[in-house]
């Protein structure tokens, strides 16, 4: 059997009273709105925890920076590395989000980037907000993922399993969901190891390592399944995406650090 995508992406809609069409709250939205709150929401139990040092009235405020930095990371990372050619003639487009276009491995970046400013206008250390930070988002990963399901995009490469889901935009075959494939294991699975590992750990910066390592590793792996950008197509011969290009950099950036941090022997001061 297989199953033919026909979700509504609009959650809720209402007409404009001064012009035409209607506003729209669309499921994606909401999902990034679940996602963050819920990553507020760990972060105040890591920080009682002693993870990360930070009052819990102020988590709210780093929060907002993270969430500036990932935006402008994951589109500024589209824009110059997936789809260059074409904004570099549209340069007015660059920031129209609700088109679509946003890199996680340039999320991930804007992350590092907002956490380290806040870190050092505040005094805290970098390296122990992002390994909190980490567990805390992984769960919005499975949110927006299960968004880009509802909008049937990012879907996979056409499949016969019997677990294949027709698109609107995939053509008349069916495709792999590749996005709950993503959501499983980048959100659900990876989440449970980091919230494991996280009394275990001694190191700073190892958690923020292993998370480098963990998504790279599934991500990596599901873009063998996953459609590649129309642009850009594949890499080496026709066998590499420049997703999994970027995840090997990102389990090579991972490994190093961890490396590095043993080395340095830092111990996480855990509350008592």
């Amino acid at each position: 059997m297989k199953y033919i995508w026909n979700l509504n992406p609009v959650a809720i809609s209402f007409p404009k009273y001064y012009t035409e069409g209607n506003i729209e709250i669309r499921w994606y939205g909401i999902m990034y709105v679940v996602g963050f709150l819920l990553a507020g929401f760990l972060l105040k139990r890591l920080a009682k925890e002693g993870l990360f040092k930070i009052a819990v009235d102020k988590i709210d405020n780093y929060v907002t920076y993270l969430l500036i930095g990932m935006f402008l990371g994951a589109r500024l990372a589209y824009v110059f590395i997936y789809n260059w050619d074409y904004y570099s003639n549209h340069l007015g487009e660059l920031f129209y989000l609700w088109e679509g276009g946003l890199s996680f491995h340039g999320a991930i970046i804007g992350l590092i980037l907002s956490a380290y400013v806040y870190c050092k206008r505040n005094g805290h250390d970098t390296l122990l907000a992002l390994d909190s930070s980490v567990i805390a988002g992984t769960p919005g990963l499975f949110f927006g993922r299960i968004g880009n399901f509802i909008n049937g995009e990012l879907f996979g490469r056409e499949t016969s399993g019997e677990w294949g889901v027709i698109f609107p935009n995939g053509g008349p075959y069916p495709r792999h969901p590749s996005q709950l494939y993503e959501g499983l294991l980048e959100g659900i699975v990876l989440f449970l190891l980091l919230w494991f590992i996280r009394k275990r750990v001694k190191h700073v910066g190892v958690i923020g390592s292993c998370f480098l390592i963990g998504y790279g590793t599934f991500r990596y792996v599901i873009e063998f399944f996953r459609e590649p950008d129309v642009q850009l197509g594949y890499f080496f011969g026709g066998t590499t995406s420049m997703g999994q290009i970027l995840c090997l950099l990102m389990i090579l950036s991972g490994i190093t650090l961890m490396i590095i941090q043993i080395k340095r022997d830092k111990l996480i001061a855990r509350a008592r």
